[in-house]
Order: C-alpha cells, then sequence, then structure tokens
C-alpha cells in the first residue's frame, strides 16, 4: 500500500448541506431552522449554564475563598542526574543550565534542584532552591552548595 493509494472507507464521507440554496435542495429558504422562534435567529438558542429558567449552580453558589495562585513561586525543576554531565568542581548557575540545554526556560522562581539520581563528581551548585535530599547528595561527593 503506497500513500497515494490510501482512500476512505466506502460510505465514510457525506457531500456537505449546502444551506439556502433554493426549494430544490431541501434546504432552501428557512434552511432547516423552521419558522421564526429562538432557535431560528442568528445567536440563538440557550447558553450552557441554562437550566430552564432556574438560578443556574453557579449563581447559586456563594462565592468564597482566596487564591494566590497567579502570585505563587513557580520553580524550574532539575534533578541531579542532569548535573552529573558537568566536570568535576564546575560551578552551576542557572544560565550555565540555560546554555547547557538543561532547561528551556527559567521559571519566575528560579531552578530548584531536586534528589533524584546519583551524583559522582563534586560540584559548585548556586541555586534559587534545593531540597534537602539533594543538598545531602552534592555535599558527600564534595561538592558545595549556595542559594540565591
Amino acid at each position: 500500500m503506497k500513500l497515494h493509494e490510501l482512500k476512505p472507507a466506502e460510505g465514510a464521507k457525506h457531500a456537505p448541506k449546502r444551506k439556502g440554496r433554493g426549494p430544490g435542495s431541501g434546504l432552501g429558504k428557512t434552511s432547516g431552522r423552521g419558522h421564526k422562534g429562538q432557535k431560528a435567529r442568528s445567536g440563538g438558542g440557550k447558553g450552557p449554564f441554562f437550566e430552564g429558567g432556574q438560578t443556574p449552580l453557579q449563581r447559586r453558589l456563594p462565592k468564597r475563598g482566596f487564591t494566590n495562585a497567579r502570585f505563587k513561586t513557580v520553580y524550574t525543576e532539575v534533578n541531579l542526574t542532569s548535573l552529573d554531565r558537568f566536570a568535576p568542581n564546575t560551578e552551576i548557575t542557572p544560565e550555565v543550565l540555560k546554555e547547557a540545554g538543561v532547561v528551556k526556560k527559567i521559571e519566575n522562581g528560579g531552578i530548584k534542584v531536586l534528589g533524584k539520581g546519583e551524583i559522582t563528581k563534586p560540584l559548585v551548585v548556586k541555586v534559587q532552591a534545593i531540597s534537602k535530599g539533594a543538598r545531602e547528595k552534592i555535599e558527600a561527593a564534595g561538592g558545595r552548595v549556595e542559594v540565591i
């Protein structure tokens, strides 16, 4: 089978309905919308939350609570396995990680190093946040951690 031999299954394709193209089409004049009424008009019909005139659920429930989601600190996470590619005693900063292609984008909170994986070389890590386990593993390998 070749690409130019592919075609849809028999009966899978239908000709589009040509509305408003005269009485012979079967969908002329009112174009299948009937006579007058709400649904015959453009933009007619009820919205997604309409409940037959009953007060909709999103209006019955009280507006409560507070969210700080727009302002929360979001970190770009990096695991120890990603840091093991660098040469011993390298100073690792967010800019170095971006240049090396370890991270694509640095979020508003900066970089956070997580403890997944092992590290075999001593490294100097300068990041915005680091997990307890990652800090222990880096220091056990003879490295240093600085929170900026």
